[in-house]
């Protein structure tokens, strides 16, 4: 039984791979913003079926500190930590202000980075563990209208990538998750860029983020594969799998993309143990298949 905690548990994400843990016997604690609101009925699903809820705030240091102190006292321990707390944005990039490019950076890179400064003493200290990330598709190529969020997913590679080699020596290992495009309630919360006053020199153009989500929205419908469920089962099988030995990317897609980014990770992969074989560093890779 592993000891995992799940940063926003309650989201398309978090609580199928909650859910699914929690049927195969591991100890489950999760964070949410807020118990209240619409996390409400999700909140009380996860707690009777055995989950540990604690309300904690990527974008806040002190709250994140306690909030990763608050799920470890509860599992009484901690074995598997999973970022997968993100905010999603979309439109076209120039009307995207700083503050709002800052909003999205602050969840998906820097909260990531706050949660890691909250937790990793511990897992050094007890000389074991692993750490997931979810990452995105997009987060290896970019694609039109998604730059804000691509670019924080590219910035959570970067330091995952170092994270890998950094805590290899500790006995701890990492995995990034990319998903393709889910239909979840992620969607609706997306950071929107509002500069009508720049947008207008976007003539006919402006209207095209619109016509293009629902395009996506279409394609989704038309593809049952592609669903949260499969991010459950894919951190279900990545924790079935030897220490050690887990994959350092997962592609989970069912929209034909996955395998093109497959060969691009395939490539990076070969090109980093080069790059670390020349340095005489390539053992801070090894805990990784």
């Amino acid at each position: 039984m592993a000891k995992v905690f799940i940063t926003g548990i309650a989201g398309g994400f978090g609580k199928p791979t909650a859910l699914a843990l929690l049927d195969r016997g591991n100890a489950v604690a999760g964070s949410v913003r807020s118990r209240a609101g619409r996390n409400a009925d999700t909140v009380a699903e996860l707690e009777a079926a055995g989950a540990r809820v604690v309300e904690m705030d990527v974008t806040d240091t002190a709250s994140t500190e306690a909030g990763v102190a608050e799920a470890i006292a509860a599992l009484g321990g901690l074995d598997v930590l999973f970022n997968n707390a993100g905010i999603g944005s979309y439109g076209i990039q120039e009307l995207m202000s700083p503050e709002e490019m800052g909003r999205v950076f602050d969840v998906n890179v820097t909260g990531v980075q706050r949660v890691m400064r909250a937790a990793l003493p511990h897992m050094r200290a007890q000389g074991h563990g692993t750490v997931l990330y979810t990452s995105s598709l997009i987060g290896r190529i970019a694609t039109p209208f998604y730059g804000t969020y691509s670019a924080s997913k590219w910035a959570l590679e970067a330091i995952v990538e170092c994270y890998r080699s950094e805590l290899s020596g500790f006995g701890i290992e990492s995995c990034i998750i990319e998903p393709g495009a889910m239909p979840t309630a992620f969607f609706d919360g997306m950071v929107a860029p509002n500069d009508p006053d720049r947008e207008v020199g976007y003539g006919d153009f402006a209207q095209v983020p619109a016509m293009s989500a629902a395009g996506l929205a279409q394609m989704l419908d038309a593809t049952p594969d592609q669903r949260p469920e499969r991010i459950a089962e894919a951190v279900a099988a990545l924790l079935d799998m030897p220490f050690g030995k887990k994959p350092f990317r997962t592609v989970v897609d069912h929209t034909g993309v996955g395998p093109q980014i497959e060969r691009y990770n395939e490539l990076l992969h070969d090109v980093t143990r080069t790059v670390f074989t020349n340095f005489g560093i390539a053992q801070m890779l090894d805990l990784n298949a």
